[in-house]
């Protein structure tokens, strides 16, 4: 009973397969960390940097919304005007 009790308690054997497995693993976990704490740096004090980049990027999409806005209410402005040029013309 004392064989199978110290089988219990040591370690098992890994295969060379095994090992590099979980040390892959123990890469990952590292630097999983490393992003949360970069992640937690940048969400805490935002780099100028970044934002200056989003202000920019915000006025560009909204010139893009605006000019789009325009372009459909002129294709429909074109399309009520064809209509009415359809409609007003007495047929034949």
């Amino acid at each position: 009973m004392d064989t199978n009790k110290n089988a219990l308690s040591s370690p098992p054997e890994l295969t060379p397969l095994e090992q590099e497995v979980l040390e892959e693993y123990e890469r990952l976990a590292e630097n999983m960390k490393k992003l949360a704490h970069l992640s937690d740096s940048l969400a805490a004090n935002p780099s100028t940097e970044i934002l200056d980049g989003l202000r920019d990027l915000e006025r560009k999409t909204s010139l893009v919304f605006t000019l789009l806005k325009a372009s459909v209410y002129s294709i429909v402005l074109q399309q009520e005007i064809a209509w009415d040029d359809g409609l007003g013309e007495p047929s034949a």
